[in-house]
């Protein structure tokens, strides 16, 4: 065999081969047990002297013929090898070459066969097929995080082609939706778009890191385990050779006559370096491979869009989020790796060690431990690549954000009373962590709102400041929700124009148990619907309950609930105004201005004839000198009838008829001095029933967003419980929580 210079590694010459490099190292663990078969079929034979002897080499130079392809070049090259044999097969042609030259054998160096060489070489075959099968399982493992992040990256994608079509539905709603309703659809749309925007960073985020992490993967982790793989490939031979050194030691002790021959093959096994095998097999394994192209940015089919990352004020807060999370971890990452690569670097120079004889440790362990370490060093470095890409990506966009930013100290929060997100306004409650808890200020949040929160943290606040905070960040949202004719309900995020089509609640949102939380948002009059002097007037305000804030979104009415006026009522004006002794007369006690198509303004005293009585619905239309149209019940007082106006769905609520009863005191007093306020505007027609529960056993209030209960004081249920064991109660006008086990229905 002619010395070789070079030193293949397996890595750098064969990129993604690991099944050819794996199959290869198999089969040459699995030799091992060939050859110690061979020491003992041999240890057997030897007491039967040379004709055995002769057999059984001849046996074996079969067996070698027959596996010569596959352990010099492997099971599928890629150039055939013809006659050529690799430096191990040449080495043990050598051996039966020498066995078949001796003759005879005793008993002594039989046992000796079976004792020193053949069990140790079971022995090591068995460990090295175990590392064998660590790399197996890691490769699989890489591949299969491989294709995670692949389907990782498809699944973001999804996501972000959903955020899109979202967007594309919202703005056709905008196209679709009433004037009075327009708002609200765009309030919504661009909230989508934000939300679209931050999923398709998230996207172009996931593309990055997955190119890097393939990147990784073709050229430092396949790589390094291929090297490994030869390693322990080469290991194998060195301790093959060792093996076979020392059973020519006690063939030489044993056999004198057989010295010469054995003097030959001893001169023959040095020079089966490990790496001559390596090399040929690389030679005989070469293929062209070309690594796969990166990942590029595929813009949705309903959402024309560039590769550009969204760098809006919203975006920016979650990319300062991701920056903040990302370099916070990037620096611990960092001395992470290094510290792992200078003990991966420490155990390779103990190897060398281990094969310079200058080391006694047992070098199969060592390599063990060795491709632990790895192992550990490429997880970590996943760890940190994706933090510093995350980084780069951000600051490449919209430059270094983190800087200067004050950091909320979030921890995870499990929330066992009602807790308000102090971003979104929505409820945190719940047995599981949900939501995050600032540990210096006590800002709360849920956990899909962290990253959208902005990095104003003022410090450690005493529990005082963290109230008043508190109260001012909850002021502070409430006062971004529309206001106009009366105060939309403490319990609704946002309400359509009060108008006869759309002051109904929602039978599905299960919170129109009073009149209180009837009250819509006004919009701004228009031109048309001034109708006279009166609108200049003040219009009395709406009374509204002193509730703990509950943010819930009222459905729109269902569409059998919505009705249009007639053509001569919608315009609001008649061409004459005529008295009809048979028609119902009303008196106005309080002015009302108009907000809505089919509403009309008058002022307070005004003497009106009623076309349409209330039918249920808390609204009457009526007829002034100059239009007709409606106007809510309660502001009008029926003149000359003995008969009621019909009770409204609503009208057994004590919260309504204390209103009501309260107004109209309050008309017949004159009025001190300021003006009168109208009561609440009933809740449109064919709302749910009031529902009233009782309590069953005394309960004391733990916070402001609970009610105190005596034993048997009744509520007017709003919500029952959803699964969290509480239920939302409505008394004097105030909604608050209580234990759904202390109610029961009355």
């Amino acid at each position: 065999m002619a010395d070789v210079d070079i030193t293949p590694r397996f890595g750098a010459e064969l990129k993604d081969g690991f099944k050819p490099v794996n199959a290869w190292v198999t089969n040459g663990i699995l030799w091992l047990d060939e050859i110690q078969q061979f020491y003992r079929e041999r240890g057997a034979i030897e007491k039967e002297y040379s004709t055995k002897l002769y057999a059984l080499a001849k046996k074996y130079f079969d067996k070698k013929a027959k596996r010569s392809s596959s352990l010099s070049v492997g099971d599928t090259p890629s150039l055939t090898p013809g006659s050529l044999e690799s430096a191990s097969l040449t080495t043990w042609t050598t051996q039966l070459s020498t066995l078949e030259s001796r003759a005879a054998e005793h008993d002594r160096y039989s046992s000796e066969l079976l004792l020193q060489i053949a069990d140790p070489l079971k022995n090591i075959a068995a460990r090295y097929e175990e590392i064998r099968r660590s790399h197996a399982e890691y490769a699989v493992k890489l591949e299969r995080e491989r294709d995670m992040s692949y389907s990782e990256l498809k699944k973001i994608k999804g996501r972000y082609d959903g955020a899109c079509q979202e967007v594309e539905n919202r703005r056709k709603k905008i196209e679709s939706s009433f004037d009075h309703g327009k708002q609200k659809a765009q309030t919504a749309y661009h909230q989508q778009v934000a939300d679209m925007r931050n999923v398709k960073n998230t996207y172009i985020i996931g593309i990055n890191v997955t190119n890097k992490q393939k990147e990784r993967y073709y050229h430092e982790y396949v790589p390094d385990l291929l090297d490994s793989l030869q390693d322990l490939s080469e290991t194998r031979v060195t301790q093959l050779n060792s093996l076979w050194s020392f059973a020519v030691k006690l063939e030489t002790a044993t056999m004198s006559r057989s010295t010469d021959y054995l003097n030959h093959l001893s001169s023959e096994i040095p020079r089966n370096e490990p790496r001559l095998d390596s090399l040929m097999f690389v030679r005989h394994n070469v293929t062209q491979w070309q690594e796969p192209l990166d990942l590029a940015f595929e813009p949705s089919p309903v959402w024309l869009d560039d590769s550009a990352m969204a760098v809006d004020e919203a975006a920016k807060i979650y990319l300062r989020n991701v920056l903040g999370k990302s370099k916070m971890q990037l620096g611990e990452l960092k001395q992470e790796v290094d510290k792992r690569r200078r003990e991966v670097e420490a155990i390779k120079r103990i190897r060398q060690n281990i094969r310079a004889g200058k080391d006694k440790r047992d070098e199969v362990e060592l390599v063990r431990a060795m491709f632990s370490m790895q192992e550990d060093l490429h997880q970590s470095e996943r760890k940190r690549l994706t933090a510093e890409v995350e980084s780069y990506t951000i600051t490449s966009a919209v430059g270094d954000v983190s800087l200067g930013a004050q950091n909320h100290n979030f921890k995870s929060q499990t929330f066992k009373i009602p807790t308000n997100c102090d971003l979104c306004g929505d409820r945190i409650w719940g047995l599981s962590p949900k939501g995050f808890d600032c540990r210096d200020c006590g800002y709360t949040c849920h956990s899909k709102c962290e990253l959208k929160v902005p990095a104003s943290c003022p410090g450690e606040l005493s529990k005082d400041e963290r109230k008043k905070v508190k109260n001012e960040r909850q002021q502070a949202f409430n006062a971004a929700q529309p206001h106009a004719n009366g105060d939309p309900p403490e319990g609704v995020t946002e309400l359509p124009a009060m108008s006869r089509s759309s002051t109904m609640n929602s039978l599905s949102s299960g919170y129109a148990a009073s009149a209180n939380r009837s009250v819509s948002g006004l919009p701004t009059r228009t031109p048309n619907e001034e109708t006279g002097p009166e609108n200049d007037l003040p219009r009395p305000a709406i009374s509204k309950p002193n509730t703990m804030r509950k943010n819930r979104i009222v459905a729109p009415p269902p569409v059998q609930y919505i009705s249009e006026m007639p053509a001569n009522e919608s315009n609001g004006h008649t061409s004459s105004f005529t008295s009809n002794p048979t028609e119902q007369r009303g008196k106005m006690l309080y002015a009302y201005q108009a907000n809505g198509a089919g509403e009309i303004s008058v002022n307070e005293g005004d003497e009106v004839t009623i076309i349409e009585p209330d039918d249920g619905s808390g609204w009457l239309s009526i007829r002034t000198s100059i239009a007709t149209g409606i106007v809510p019940a309660t502001y009008l007082e029926v003149l000359h009838s003995s008969r009621e106006r019909p009770a409204s769905s609503y009208s057994s609520s004590s919260t309504s008829l204390s209103l009501s009863n309260s107004a109209t005191n309050q008309s017949s007093l004159g009025g001190g001095g300021g003006k009168k306020k109208g009561p609440a505007v009933a809740p449109k027609r064919g709302a749910r029933k009031l529902h009233y529960v009782e309590a069953l056993y005394e309960y004391g209030a733990r916070s402001d967003a609970e009610w105190s209960m005596s034993e048997g004081e009744r509520f007017v249920l709003v919500n029952k419980d959803a699964g969290d064991g509480w239920a939302d109660v409505e008394k004097g006008g105030q909604v608050k929580s209580v234990p759904a086990n202390y109610l029961k229905d009355v």
